[in-house]
């Protein structure tokens, strides 16, 4: 249903049906730039999710995966570094924050260029922006059928694509700047 690409860590999400959640990493290439053939380093998978996992957004910036599934509960994972027996150090991926409002289903996330704000749009027409720390920064109820949010490059301008195809602009304080039909 998902997938999401972490360039800079050559980290790779899939989500699929009944939860499924897995994050893969890709062996980096040799010294002359060449890929030894794609070997995973780590195949996790990830758990807590319990419908179709359907967005799945990285923060580069943060080192921060969040993800949705079918029910629209959003969970945000981080990079944990975990001392095991025998003192090996293993890094594993760890649920940080869970968030769920049992109203609608998330269309799309996205995360700012910084990495310190997220917007979330439901289908029911909801937008939420939220901090990194996991701090809500301000909400909305639009009134139409949302299907997607992008951030502006400077971060000062969200846009709201609708299932209709409507472009909404607002600014990061969530004040309307204008819509084209």
């Amino acid at each position: 249903h998902a997938i999401s690409w972490n360039a800079e860590k050559r980290w790779i999400a899939v989500g699929g049906e009944a939860g499924l959640l897995k994050v893969l990493k890709l062996e980096a290439p040799s010294s002359d730039g060449k890929v030894k053939g794609g070997n995973l380093t780590i195949n996790q998978t990830l758990k807590n999710h319990n419908g179709a996992v359907q967005v799945i957004t990285w923060n580069e910036a943060y080192q921060k995966l969040t993800t949705s599934d079918e029910h629209g509960m959003i969970i945000v994972w981080s990079m944990y570094r975990i001392k095991q027996k025998g003192g090996v150090v293993v890094n594993e991926w760890r649920e940080e924050m869970v968030n769920n409002r049992n109203k609608s289903v998330v269309t799309d996330m996205k995360w700012n260029a910084d990495g310190r704000q997220i917007c979330i749009v439901y289908r029911d027409g909801m937008v939420i922006v939220g901090g990194v720390d996991g701090q809500r920064m301000w909400s909305k109820e639009l009134k139409v059928t949302l299907a997607q949010c992008e951030w502006s490059s400077n971060s000062k301008q969200i846009l709201f694509g609708t299932q209709s195809g409507e472009v909404h602009v607002y600014d990061y304080t969530g004040s309307p700047m204008m819509q084209m039909d």
